[in-house]
């Protein structure tokens, strides 16, 4: 679902907001999209409610990434006795993260966070391109291991 469609309180649009720092930390040419799907009945027939997506765009072809935009998909458990689309302050917790490499005609290659977090594809990213994307798929588990611990921190 688009992240800009989950934003229903502020640590959920803090939440969102980091994401997108994290991910220009390392590639600080990617433009960030908050909504890359459309808003189409076909599109919203297959919406998960337990999935934040954003994209990243950059200027042209990355010879280097082998794609000219990045998909990434959370996958997020909500908090405790929660139904999805709740107003709590708490954020979700991170299940798994996605990364797609993407050109005009296809998805080039997939990082997931389930395995070795190697990339899979037909036209992989060079291997520095693969580390950065590892470390901001640990840093994205770091920022939502912290807020949960504030999120109890604070009710104490």
């Amino acid at each position: 679902m688009n992240a800009a469609d989950q934003v229903r309180s502020l640590a959920q649009a803090q939440a969102i907001a980091s994401v997108a720092a994290l991910f220009r930390a390392h590639f600080p040419d990617a433009r960030a999209n908050l909504t890359p799907w459309r808003d189409d009945p076909l599109t919203r027939a297959f919406a998960e409610q337990d999935s934040l997506d954003l994209s990243f765009h950059l200027p042209g072809w990355s010879p280097r990434s082998q794609c000219r935009s990045f998909l990434v998909q959370l996958r997020l458990q909500q908090p405790t006795g929660l139904a999805a689309g709740s107003t709590s302050g708490e954020r979700p917790r991170l299940l798994g993260v996605t990364v797609r490499g993407l050109t005009y005609e296809s998805e080039r290659w997939r990082l997931a966070t389930v395995g070795d977090w190697q990339p899979t594809g037909s036209h992989l990213p060079q291997a520095e391109v693969a580390q950065k994307l590892q470390q901001f798929c640990r840093e994205l588990f770091d920022l939502f291991a912290d807020s949960t611990a504030a999120g109890h921190s604070e009710a104490a």
